[in-house]
């Protein structure tokens, strides 16, 4: 009896269950879009799978899924698709829920940022990748980096005045 497709499925499902939150996250964040989102996490790790890929350690695996998913949330948002449909403004999708009210809050401000500030906020402080990290997965200089966290922090600290910083 073959146990290599049984082995590789047990594979697949740890690798899923260690880095989902990453890449849908991540997807979420580059999209804006929990349909996209969706489509984008199914992509990656069917490509993972597909790929065969032998990595040399946990990061090099991290870093992989990272870029990829990256690169195929640019493809979806970058759809000639996309660009020609209307959005729904009507339409609400499923908001993403925290426990507390108050991360709702930092959330929603989070993903109304530019998606200049949105990717290194959202790595940073929601996957607790370092600069040096995030410069990788970007393709941008470290400095960059620490610029447009400064730069989103002072962002979500003006979106979230009265809400959860005195005025």
């Amino acid at each position: 009896m073959n146990n290599q497709p049984r082995r590789a499925s047990g594979e697949m499902e740890e690798l899923i269950d260690r880095y989902q939150n990453m890449v849908y996250g991540l997807a979420l964040a580059k999209t804006n879009s929990p349909a996209d989102a969706d489509d984008v996490f199914q992509e990656v790790f069917l490509a993972c799978f597909q790929s065969g890929k032998i990595f040399r350690d946990e990061e090099h695996r991290k870093a992989w899924l990272l870029r990829t998913t990256l690169n195929i949330s640019r493809r979806y948002t970058a759809s000639t698709w996309r660009r020609k449909t209307v959005p729904l403004s009507e339409r609400e999708d499923a908001p993403v829920l925290f426990r507390e009210p108050e991360e709702n809050l930092v959330w929603e401000a989070v993903q109304a940022l530019d998606e200049t500030y949105r990717l290194p906020i959202y790595l940073f402080y929601f996957q607790e990748l370092s600069t040096q990290e995030i410069a990788k997965a970007l393709s941008i200089r470290p400095g960059t980096v620490r610029m447009r966290l400064s730069r989103g922090r002072d962002m979500l600290r003006e979106a979230l005045k009265g809400d959860l910083f005195d005025e």
